[in-house]
């Protein structure tokens, strides 16, 4: 059963009238299959011109959508042989990140990435994607692992944004966040970071600071939420379709000035409508991109990471 989002409401009475007529073709010798026909090129053709336009604010609620594919979707689809690894050694298993050694075709991999959960009881085990400081120390212990085996890190960023509690803030939530960033910038192993979803505030950057950023096509990257941004200039959240706007958290707008690096395409009607085709589109993406990574020295990888940082901050 898909869940429609507002601006797809035109799509969702097309069909639901598809759907009715298929019901009534089943009770009934009378071929409509002409018709069932055209309405389904008109449907599909309503999409496809829907999405082809989408605005920063639709992106986002794309982005956001409960049916989205999320990290274990994504393990289950294109990768295998998942090993989960737990624990931060200090605290406690965060259950908002996840991570553990995997395979990608013939290559083992490092995968960490926020896992949001797919229904209530799910949310709320994976705190909603939002990680607290165990989690994010849980990924600097999977980062160092991985350097110290010679194994590539993958990184599937998925969250409005770290967990706000105060037991985070007691626990050095923010401490945490910076040294995740620079465990990333410090790895001697190629890194690829993936937003799939949502990519918020220092929460996301903290598993994105990778020589190589992917982006969904329906994604959204931005250091904070558009209702934050509007509740802080406008006094409103109200205003979150026009800060969505200002902000550029789109990946067409982040590729063009560098953010990321390569947009991955989702199926017609965004990733939740075919996560399989989502999946697979990511593994290729992250199959050519390790290829390219392949070889480097870890003196190399660094310095991209240096260069790209600084030349974004230029910009």
């Amino acid at each position: 059963m898909i869940s429609y989002l507002e601006f797809e409401k035109p799509v969702a009475q097309l069909e639901a009238r598809i759907a009715e007529l298929r019901s009534a073709a089943d009770n009934d010798d009378v071929d409509i299959s002409a018709e069932l026909l055209r309405l389904e090129k008109k449907s599909a053709d309503l999409l496809a011109s829907t999405y082809s336009s989408l605005t920063p604010w639709q992106k986002t609620q794309v982005a956001r959508h409960p049916s989205r594919p999320h990290f274990r979707d994504f393990v289950e689809h294109i990768f295998d042989d998942f090993m989960p690894l737990g624990g931060d050694r200090a605290y406690g298993d965060d259950q908002a990140i996840l991570g553990g050694f995997a395979r990608l075709g013939d290559r083992r991999v490092m995968l960490i990435g926020h896992e949001k959960g797919n229904d209530t009881e799910t949310r709320i085990r994976h705190n909603f994607g939002m990680g607290k400081p165990e989690g994010y120390r849980k990924a600097i212990r999977l980062m160092e692992l991985a350097g110290r085996f010679g194994i590539p890190v993958v990184t599937l960023v998925d969250t409005s944004g770290a967990f706000p509690g105060i037991e985070a803030e007691e626990r050095g939530q923010a401490e945490a966040i910076a040294r995740a960033t620079e465990a990333c910038l410090a790895l001697p192993v190629p890194m690829i970071a993936t937003i799939v979803g949502e990519g918020g505030s220092g929460g996301a950057v903290a598993l994105a600071s990778a020589e190589r950023v992917l982006m969904f096509e329906h994604a959204v990257y931005s250091v904070i939420s558009p209702e934050g941004c509007a509740s802080i200039l406008w006094r409103t959240s109200e205003k979150a379709a026009d800060a969505a706007e200002a902000m550029k958290v789109t990946a067409q707008h982040l590729l063009k000035i560098g953010v990321i690096d390569r947009i991955v395409k989702e199926p017609v009607g965004g990733a939740h409508r075919d996560p399989e085709f989502a999946a697979k589109s990511l593994g290729t993406a992250l199959h050519d991109e390790l290829d390219a990574l392949e070889g480097l020295s870890s003196d190399a990888l660094k310095r991209l990471r240096e260069e790209r940082f600084l030349q974004m901050a230029a910009n």
